[in-house]
């Protein structure tokens, strides 16, 4: 719920304005967990003035270029 959002909307301006955007069934504590896995995952990131944007590159056609290329070690 909270990765679709973010994916969604592609840049939110705080937490606090994700937060209120989300459903009534969200605490805060989780949504920090969220955005905390999120953001090792290096799906989000935040910019200088703290707005979360989501950066993770989900494109069908780089997904098929993944599977299709050679590892390197």
């Amino acid at each position: 719920m909270v990765e679709k959002a973010i994916k969604e909307a592609k840049r939110y301006p705080s937490k606090n304005q994700l937060f209120r955007s989300l459903e009534k069934q969200v605490q805060y504590q989780t949504l920090n967990t969220i955005l905390d896995y999120l953001e090792s995952s290096n799906k989000i990131t935040y910019d200088r003035e703290g707005a979360i944007i989501w950066v993770f590159a989900d494109n069908p056609k780089l997904k098929k270029l993944l599977v299709g290329s050679t590892r390197l070690r």
